[in-house]
């Protein structure tokens, strides 16, 4: 089977207080993303949000449904979000195709019925990390580039969290159900991410960490404002955050970060802030 998945379910914050470090990354790190020739999947039962990669090296792959979703293809009921985060690439989508280079993405509506994955150099292959959502319509599929990106120049170096957030899939670039997609570079010497941390009640989000050098990693926080928690992150490794929990981070290094969210509307500004200093 080139398709593997796993289910992971809500977790309220009570019971969370009381998860020791494993607990932690059992409930809430995903690990097992891009390996060659697989297509992982995280289903969560956060907002019915999958997260997950597709790495064709040897052969394309195509995207299958899974049992959780109880339904013929995978987009009958859903939409999906792609970037790509290593060699160029194609995505077929009902026989049309996409050519994704690095850090491009692309947005597939509801109701296309084969999706396949394809790379243009076995030895230097694509690496596509998805992002799906529930969807009640289609809208039309989008390739996005990095360079058509909505860019925000946030922060600064004095405060050490000087970065670029390139916003992809999201309100005014594509016409989206729910699912948002983007992401955030670190700036050379810059280490801290959304930071004042915050929380939206409305929606879930998932971050995916990569291009953190060998030998570094990135230190993410969760939990509700006053009752935080960590977990130690490696590349390619992504984390999946509540509804009621913030989602920051601090790195050994500069690194980047995709981010991924749906819920209960499409406003990128919808969070209630937690002030650094009121944090525990």
């Amino acid at each position: 089977m080139s398709t593997i998945y796993e289910s992971r379910y809500a977790s309220n914050p009570e019971t969370v207080k009381k998860y020791d470090t494993q607990a932690l990354r059992n409930e809430f790190l995903i690990d097992n993303l891009m390996q060659a020739d697989k297509i992982n999947l995280t289903y969560t039962h956060y907002d019915r949000y999958i997260a997950g990669s597709a790495v064709p090296a040897s052969a394309p792959l195509t995207l299958e449904s899974i049992d959780p979703l109880k339904a013929p293809y995978f987009l009958e009921r859903r939409e999906l979000g792609i970037i790509n985060v290593g060699g160029n690439g194609t995505v077929t989508v009902d026989g049309t195709v996409y050519e994704l280079g690095l850090k491009d993405a692309l947005y597939v509506g509801m109701g296309n019925k084969d999706v396949v994955f394809a790379s243009k150099d076995a030895n230097n292959p694509a690496k596509f990390y998805l992002n799906s959502a529930p969807a009640h319509t289609n809208y039309p599929t989008k390739k996005v580039s990095k360079s058509e990106a909505n860019k925000l120049e946030l922060g600064s170096l004095e405060t050490a969290n000087h970065r670029t957030v390139n916003q992809m899939i999201i309100g005014g670039i594509v016409t989206t159900c729910q699912l948002q997609m983007g992401m955030t570079e670190l700036k050379t010497g810059s280490v801290w991410n959304t930071m004042p941390a915050h929380v939206h009640d409305r929606r879930m989000e998932i971050y995916y960490y990569l291009d953190i050098p060998q030998d570094q990693a990135v230190c993410h926080f969760m939990g509700q404002p006053q009752e935080t928690r960590h977990i130690w992150m490696q590349n390619d490794q992504a984390v999946i955050s509540p509804p009621w929990s913030i989602h920051s981070g601090s790195g050994t290094s500069n690194y980047t970060f995709i981010w991924g969210m749906a819920g209960e509307n499409l406003d990128y500004n919808d969070m209630d802030v937690a002030k650094i200093t009121e944090l525990r």
